[in-house]
């Protein structure tokens, strides 16, 4: 199978053999009907769920003979999703392993989010798939459930002099459009881990004088569930940051918080559900990922046409753009870039330090977040796995080889965590930063504009970058011009720090009104 090849899991010891008769489930993705039309994803134009199913969802005739083929071998289909071409199968290690042609071990890895090791399926090299299969399944995760994605998030360290901010106030720094709290939305959030109480966030929902609590309920995928209080320094970080921030924002936005596996099943299994969720959401918030070259092609791929699903109905995908700079934790002294926020179907989120007056929002100064490593630094640089979209061509964004690369990332809010968020997790109120609370910030700003403009955004990167030039503000932005992340330093313009820079709400919808009407 083009794309399967995987390596070995980085810092991963083998933990011995995997019994022959464990259960395993795994994610079969199948071909589409059809290739969806660019232009349906990046222009205006929304499709019906039904229709996009009917269309450019997966084909009957592929759902049954994969259940033929596989059912010979002694694995069962025992759930297919037509619109959104997934398969679950399930059978024994040794029945899997068999029909895809590979070896599955047991393996222990890291805890991404700091916990202890994570015992799992171990796979290397490429998966094969029965000759009848060739071209029909165009990929097939799970098999192997390492960790893959880390939550973007830095907490403030104790003996750093800092400001902080409640969420709320940002609406003022950032000029949201007065008038606005994404009422009538939907705002979609990924986690893959942790968990939240309710009774925790209202408390401090009402700590904050918001009009109104904002609602929030818990989704589960798969046998993933909402399980809050473990480790206020862990996963539960992420997802109380993230609830926390959009709520903040957009109180009148209701939020479906899809809780995953931390595996790229999980992941691609969580996105798939969030978009074709009924209601459509307005945004998808993803504060989780990693470095490009830690997934396989195949899961990169398949999330990619997720995400593209998600702009042909009209969803807009914020994805945190890593808090690593600009070599995102490789460590092999080379720039890298995050995935999902690589993906040109993504709005990708940089990060800035903020020194503004809080009560006010009047802004003093605001910089690329860098510095020391181990204080963490703004994800950004230029994207080794995707080519260079067409909305990007006359933004400046440097070229990295032949063809060019996707620029990242394309908007940015504040993210260290010495000028971060007053958020309370897990009885614990502390300041957190990362572009992890970015990837919420603009969600939320995102369900503001739909709401004022009474019609989803879907891709907006089109609509923002119309106009961008070298060394030009582009409207509806303050540009940020100090700093670096690494191997970037910001500029006047796009840049691979901030991308096209903060928002200015207010403006920036009086300039999607004026893109409307031309």
């Amino acid at each position: 199978m083009p794309g399967s090849d995987r390596s070995i899991a980085p810092e991963a010891r083998p933990a011995g053999p995997l019994d022959g008769s464990t259960p395993v489930e795994a994610t079969v993705v199948l071909r589409r009907k059809a290739a969806v039309p660019h232009e349906l994803i990046t222009g205006p134009e929304t499709i019906p769920q039904a229709e996009l199913a009917r269309q450019y969802g997966a084909d009957p005739a592929d759902a049954e003979l994969l259940r033929e083929v596989l059912g010979r071998l002694g694995v069962r289909v025992t759930d297919v999703d037509l619109a959104s071409r997934r398969a679950k199968v399930t059978g024994t290690a040794d029945e899997m392993a068999a029909a895809f042609r590979t070896r599955l071990a047991r393996a222990a890895s890291p805890d991404p989010t700091g916990g202890d090791p994570v015992e799992h399926r171990h796979r290397e090299g490429p998966l094969e798939v029965p000759a009848e299969l060739e071209g029909v399944v165009v990929a097939v995760l799970g098999l192997d459930d390492r960790p893959q994605a880390r939550p973007h998030l830095r907490r403030a360290g104790k003996k750093t002099h800092r400001i902080s901010y409640k969420p709320s106030q940002l609406a003022e720094v950032y000029h949201f459009p007065p008038g606005t709290d994404g009422s009538g939305q939907t705002l979609a959030i990924i986690e893959l881990g942790g968990g939240f109480a309710g009774a925790e966030l209202d408390t401090y929902f009402a700590s904050l004088d918001l009009p109104s609590i904002p609602r929030v309920a818990a989704v589960s995928v798969g046998a993933a569930r909402n399980v809050p209080g473990r480790d206020p320094d862990g996963a539960d970080g992420e997802v109380l940051l993230d609830i926390e921030v959009a709520g903040a924002l957009a109180p009148g936005a209701e939020q479906k918080v899809y809780f995953a596996h931390n595996t790229d099943q999980g992941f691609v299994n969580a996105v798939s559900a969030a978009v074709h969720a009924t209601p459509t959401p307005a945004a998808l918030s993803i504060s989780w990922g990693a470095a490009e070259e830690l997934w396989t092609d195949q899961a990169r791929m398949v999330i990619d046409e997720a995400l593209a699903d998600a702009a042909a109905l009209g969803v807009t995908v914020c994805a945190a753009a890593g808090d690593d700079g600009s070599g995102d934790g490789v460590g092999d002294g080379l720039p890298h870039t995050d995935f999902p926020a690589s993906s040109p179907h993504a709005l990708a989120c940089g990060g800035t330090r903020l020194d503004a007056d809080p009560t006010t929002g009047q802004v003093h100064h605001e910089r690329v977040w860098g510095g020391r490593a181990a204080d963490g630094a703004t994800g950004g640089g230029v994207s080794a796995a995707f080519g260079l979209p067409s909305w990007q061509t006359t933004a400046g964004v440097p070229h990295n080889g032949s063809p060019p690369g996707r620029g990242v990332p394309d908007v940015s809010g504040v993210a260290d965590p010495a000028t971060g968020y007053q958020v309370l997790v897990d009885g614990h109120r502390s300041v957190i930063g990362g572009t992890g609370a970015v990837a919420p910030l603009w969600a939320a700003l995102v369900c503001r504009l739909v709401q004022a403009l009474g019609r989803p955004l879907g891709m907006i990167q089109p609509l923002l970058y119309a106009g961008a030039t070298p060394g030009h503000t582009t409207r509806g932005f303050r540009k940020i011009t100090d700093g670096s992340n690494g191997a970037f330093r910001a500029a006047p313009g796009w840049n691979a720090c901030t991308g096209l820079g903060v928002p200015n709400g207010t403006e920036l919808l009086d300039s999607l009104r004026e893109m409307a009407h031309r």
